[in-house]
């Protein structure tokens, strides 16, 4: 059974989550720190990822997306 990345990515994220709350609930893990420190630093890691994810998507950096910008110019949907 062959999974696709995406897939995998979601579950081990959705696996830690679980682990994480479990272990709270249990009173075994505490993330250090106060609330407003917490809060700036899933702030500052969620805007890096959604801003890191927004270039690659909205640029062609790959060799995929490379010859896609190479489709759309030869079919004029392109500038």
């Amino acid at each position: 059974m062959k999974i696709d990345r995406g897939t995998l990515i979601r579950t081990i994220v959705l696996a830690i989550a679980l682990l994480n709350q479990i272990l709270v609930s249990c009173g075994l893990y505490k993330i250090p720190g106060t609330a407003e420190q917490q809060t700036e630093v899933l702030s500052t890691l969620f805007t890096l990822i959604t801003a890191v994810w927004s270039w690659f998507k909205n640029n062609y950096v790959t060799a995929r997306g490379k010859a896609q910008r190479e489709a759309l110019k030869r079919q004029g949907l392109s500038k």
